[in-house]
């Protein structure tokens, strides 16, 4: 008999997706697959350079729980430079991915029955990850007309004694929108009154369009001290295979995070660590060229679906997804269950477009496009929606 918690566990939508694409691939079918979160650029040549170099130079024994510390005292630089946030080296917890990164720290914090706040649309793992560390997912409703991003009177409708943190992405996955000085100020002061931990996961910080990006943990000392911040290395320099995220949290929180750490896995790939430690040190000037051309792509995509009928959109200020609002034709398509999930089934079957149902993320009126891929491939598929909404109409 598997665990009872695998009987509360809803199996990855995305991951699905993929291997429907994978079958029709295999029968000569060409999908414009616009499902898939993962930047279509190669790992920088200077971060790769600098992980043979640790391979050739033997660097493959056990190391650090907490990871290199050469890759650290880089996170640290990282952080103070580009979020004005000081951290110690005690601080810092290198992670197999920041997926990894997230799990420890609901591991090293929840109790079982402690509630978690997570806004919709949320990405897929959220309470998927929550369940598994015996905490309860709690989903607030937000606003399209606030881009869906969480505000204080949202949180004050699900406070309670069992509430014990509150998710936010940012960048958005799903909805590329980004918070404000001020919005993420009241959220913090409504958090810190109520005793209540922050998991910031901005993994998709580099991937800003619109002014600077704010830390949450940047904005004061009690901030910091309620924040724990995930990042990783998959989005920002193409490391999606490498798994390396890490988290940056209080001193007690880090060696809990570390602790737990130590006895699931010891340590990350020492070599994918040094991977990431050259990307860092090395690779600004590559990331910032990524950057520019997912604008180009933000630019294109916007324009194209702009003048498609039906539909809306989320504007997205960051990260490379857009969350498109499907809502006015659910009286054009029969759907049993999900209609988001039947809209894609369709689109994949009739026009050969990969996209992933809203449901995933707890939004059925939605779907969610990457733009993290060919500018063909993005212009076959964006043609490949219109079509299909058409053929609705």
């Amino acid at each position: 008999m598997v665990s009872n918690k695998l009987k509360n566990i809803t199996p990855s939508y995305t991951i699905g997706i993929s291997s429907k694409v994978a079958k029709l691939q295999e029968k000569g079918l060409d999908i414009s697959n616009l499902s898939i979160g993962e930047p279509d650029f190669n790992v920088p040549t200077k971060a790769k350079d600098v992980a043979i170099n640790a391979l050739n130079n033997n660097k493959t024994k056990y190391d650090s729980v907490s990871g290199v510390n050469e890759l650290r005292h880089e996170i640290i630089k990282k952080l103070k430079s580009e979020n004005n946030v000081d951290y110690d080296l005690d601080e810092i917890v290198v992670s197999s991915g920041a997926k990894h990164a997230i799990t420890n720290t609901l591991i090293s914090i929840l109790n079982p029955g402690d509630e978690v706040l997570v806004p919709k649309p949320y990405w897929v793992s959220y309470p998927e990850m929550i369940k598994l560390c015996s905490g309860m997912p709690v989903f607030v409703d937000t606003d399209k007309k606030n881009n869906f991003k969480i505000s204080v009177s949202d949180i004050k409708k699900h406070i309670t004694p069992k509430t014990k943190m509150l998710f936010i992405s940012n960048p958005s996955n799903p909805t590329g929108a980004i918070y404000t000085r001020e919005e993420l100020e009241n959220i913090v002061d409504i958090c810190i009154k109520n005793n209540i931990y922050i998991l910031a996961d901005e993994i998709y910080e580099k991937i800003s369009y619109e002014g600077n990006f704010i830390s949450i943990a940047s904005l004061s000392n009690e901030a910091k001290d309620i924040t724990i911040t995930i990042n990783g290395f998959s989005k920002s320099a193409a490391m999606t295979g490498m798994r390396v995220g890490y988290s940056a949290s209080n001193k007690i929180i880090a060696k809990g995070i570390s602790t737990v750490q130590g006895h699931l896995v010891s340590h990350p790939s020492t070599i994918s660590q040094w991977c990431a430690y050259g990307a860092l040190k090395y690779c600004s000037d590559d990331i910032d060229d990524m950057v520019k051309i997912y604008k180009q792509k933000r630019d294109l995509a916007i324009d194209m679906l702009s003048k498609i009928d039906c539909i809306d959109y989320v504007y997205p200020e960051g990260a490379f997804y857009m969350f498109i609002d499907i809502s006015s034709l659910k009286s054009k398509l029969n759907y049993k269950d999900s209609f988001s999930v039947e809209f894609c089934d369709k689109l994949l079957s009739n026009n050969n477009v990969a996209a992933v149902p809203g449901i995933a993320f707890g939004m059925d009126d939605y779907i969610r496009i990457s733009y993290a891929c060919s500018e063909d491939n993005l212009i076959t598929g964006i043609k490949g929606i219109e079509e299909f909404v058409n053929s609705l109409l």
